[in-house]
């Protein structure tokens, strides 16, 4: 797919697609390239107050639809994602810049997450309980809470926004979504589909603009009853206190800086090969990114000469590049900051052992080399703000008190890691770490059917699985005596 290729951004209020009039525009850059894709129509008050206004009036039609009614439209939205995968991974390599491989991958979990949704929705069950006198009936209810406000981020933006958008959808509520203005048309595209299998008008509302005036807009408004924001903490504290003036409930996925527990019974060559697999994904811009590595004195030479030599041969470049291992950073502002992390790493004494510079090349594009640091102050820059990059940093440790201390020394617990093959330290780090999301053994998290949360300030709430049905659903009790 060409860049001529790319969808035609707009906004979608009440099944309608608005692309034109005077709004103002905001460009939408390829990160690879620095070429303009597109142009993202910046949203008006009026806008804003039609969407959810949209979604107000969509609410009692698709709440009283049967759930499984409901059921067979996620299903549709599913199949359709599937169907169009490789134009949809094309188009969100374009805009975000990550390889086409894991497009694909992002994909194929964005379809997931609706069709398990689908599924999970027919499965809101309420409950009988028995009462305390003859000839009456107890028993709760849940039932949809009303019209969402949604915000995503550009880093997986479209299975964090079909996160939103699916758990919404199978409770029975109404979506007014506002995605990111870096990476607009992944999720143009998924609306097109949305509609095309039969979404009722107002049920899905598509905003761009300016996040402050969207959001504060949005949560003030009297149709929207819940918001569900994934982004900074700075940010999510900010919508928290708006949402709580207004009485509202909310669901915040916010920041992490995950470790990684490394013992010194592992297979350090089966830990390498998952570990450089998962740390420069998306050019480590994923809020579950392993990031602080401690691992035992007894393998750690080994797996940090391992990890530089591994993050050395990488090859960066365009994702659209099968050749390439990494593609680039979301833009400008994040070469800066992964400059300043390793310039302040190494003034604390840090030693960078691969990478830690952009490219060396003339290639345009917003490109970060694959960085490992070892010998990492507890108190430098990347070390206690997230980096959000392409950087790994290695510390040692003699005892797994020591490494569970430090590694929950941070005010924030996305996700954690650990590698070992004893059953003793496994459970003591399974119960020791301080994360809503721990992995041992493994990378992998996130999956539909499980609840994804944050502790700290890394978030409010649970998205996905059934414990994210249940935010978007209130209980009622129900009290029935025969007259």
């Amino acid at each position: 797919m060409s860049t001529q290729h790319y969808p035609r951004i707009g906004l979608l209020i009440d099944g309608e697609w608005i692309r034109g009039g005077a709004r103002q525009t905001q460009a939408v850059i390829n990160p690879a390239t620095g070429e303009q894709l597109g142009e993202v129509p910046i949203a008006t008050p009026d806008d804003i107050d039609r969407a959810a206004d949209a979604a107000s009036r969509a609410f009692p039609a698709w709440r009283r639809m049967p759930a499984i009614e409901r059921a067979a439209v996620l299903q549709r939205i599913a199949l359709a994602i599937r169907r169009h995968e490789e134009r949809l991974a094309t188009i969100l390599t374009l805009e975000q810049g990550k390889r086409l491989t894991e497009s694909l991958h992002e994909i194929r979990n964005t379809a997931d997450t609706f069709e398990w949704m689908a599924e999970e929705g027919k499965r809101a069950y309420g409950r009988i309980v028995p009462a305390r006198t003859p000839d009456t009936d107890q028993y709760v209810r849940l039932e949809p809470v009303g019209p969402v406000a949604a915000f995503s981020p550009w880093n997986f933006p479209a299975v964090l926004s079909s996160r939103k958008v699916a758990t919404a959808l199978a409770a029975g509520c109404p979506v007014v979504l506002k995605p990111a203005e870096e990476t607009p048309g992944i999720m143009v595209a998924i609306a097109e589909l949305c509609t095309e299998a039969g979404l009722l008008p107002g049920v899905l509302n598509l905003l761009y603009g300016v996040p402050a005036t969207v959001s504060s807009r949005l949560i003030a408004s009297p149709h929207i009853r819940k918001i569900s924001f994934t982004g900074s903490v700075a940010v999510g504290h900010q919508l928290a206190a708006q949402a709580g003036a207004s009485g509202k409930r909310i669901t915040l996925e916010l920041g992490g800086h995950a470790p990684v527990i490394v013992m010194d019974d592992v297979d350090v060559d089966r830990v390498i090969e998952l570990t450089v697999a998962a740390k420069f994904r998306n050019a480590g811009q994923l809020c579950i990114c392993p990031t602080r590595f401690y691992v035992h004195e007894a393998v750690h030479d080994r797996f940090a000469a391992q990890l530089t030599v591994q993050a050395s041969k990488m090859r960066i470049g365009n994702g659209l590049d099968p050749a390439v291992d990494m593609g680039p950073l979301a833009n400008e502002r994040r070469v800066h900051a992964m400059r300043g992390f390793c310039d302040d790493a190494q003034a604390r004494g840090a030693r960078i052992q691969a990478g830690g510079h952009a490219p060396t090349d003339s290639q345009a594009g917003f490109f970060w080399t694959p960085t490992v640091i070892t010998d990492i102050a507890e108190d430098a820059q990347a070390m206690t703000n997230e980096p959000f990059g392409p950087l790994a940093l290695l510390c040692r440790f003699q005892r797994l008190e020591d490494a569970l201390a430090r590694a929950n020394a941070l005010d924030v617990g996305l996700a954690a890691y650990a590698f070992t093959r004893s059953l003793r330290a496994a459970h003591q780090i399974e119960h020791g770490l301080e994360a809503g999301n721990v992995s041992i053994n493994t990378y992998a998290t996130s999956a539909p059917e499980m609840p994804f949360a944050g502790i700290k300030n890394s978030g409010l709430g649970a998205e996905m699985g059934i414990e994210g049905l249940r935010e978007h659903m209130h209980s009622k009790s129900v009290v029935r005596a025969i007259a």
